[in-house]
């Protein structure tokens, strides 16, 4: 059987990637012959590469992509990779309605360390937690399988724990004014468990800027049992202001402006 036939098959089945090894095992062919097939019918637009090894097949309506969309195959690759992940970040903010800045690279958080790829117009970050394993995830239904994204919670919690990733304070407070209509207060407060306590603060100091002390108000009681010390507002920032925030128990060495 030939490649492009051996592709072709697949997709009437619903299933648009395969890796090297199964091919040459379908084909029952040299490993050299079945790589020369693959890159010719990617030079044709019919397969795209993302990573090593892992190939997807690309239909005619993603060829101007030159890849399928991430969402499609971010769930499969993670499956390859073996590794624990969920789409997160500005990302997880869209499935949720935040949609005021979409962004540009797919956003996964991981537990180890993976180079950003690029497969057509498609790009993927990755982004370090090491204990991605733990966060609240939801299940989101795909064109071609399942994917896992965080809870608008745990998104929350990451916005302000990677803001480097996510456009700044000012942005990240954008995002929270239009994702907090789908935020649990008691939830958030659970949440909490999973990341550092300066997160909680500075969330919860953003909820208030952008008019949600409703929201924000379990999580407060949370800070203020457990937080002994102040933290900067912004940790890259260095300290030249002694304004400060009782109710968060922050340093605010950096000025906020959402746009709301």
């Amino acid at each position: 059987m030939e490649l492009y036939y051996y592709i072709q098959d697949l997709a009437s089945k619903g299933q648009y990637q395969f890796i090297t090894q199964e091919a040459i095992e379908a084909l029952d062919s040299s490993p050299d012959a079945v790589r020369a097939a693959i890159r010719r019918l990617r030079d044709k637009g019919h397969l795209a590469t993302p990573s090593r090894g892992f190939h997807l097949v690309v239909p005619p309506e993603y060829r101007v992509l030159g890849c399928l969309p991430a969402e499609q195959f971010v769930p499969q690759l993670m499956t390859y990779y073996g590794s624990h992940y969920y789409a997160g970040l500005l990302t997880a903010a869209q499935y949720y309605g935040a949609t005021h800045q979409a962004p540009q690279i797919f956003q996964v958080v991981v537990n180890k360390s993976r180079a950003a790829i690029q497969c057509g117009r498609v790009r993927i970050g990755f982004i370090v937690r090491h204990n991605a394993a733990d966060v609240c995830i939801i299940l989101k239904n795909t064109l071609r399988g399942v994917l896992q994204v965080s809870s608008p919670e745990a998104t929350a919690f990451d916005l302000l724990g990677y803001t480097g990733y996510c456009g700044g304070l000012s942005n990240v407070a954008t995002v929270l004014a239009e994702l907090a209509e789908q935020i649990d207060p008691d939830k958030l407060v659970g949440g909490s468990a999973h990341s550092p306590l300066p997160w909680a603060q500075r969330l919860g100091y953003l909820l208030d800027l952008t008019g949600r002390a409703d929201i924000a108000e379990p999580l407060a009681q949370h800070v203020g049992r457990s937080v002994k010390e102040y933290v900067p507002l912004s940790p890259g920032r260095p300290v030249l202001s002694t304004e400060r925030d009782p109710r968060w128990k922050l340093l605010l060495n950096e000025h906020v402006e959402p746009e709301l």
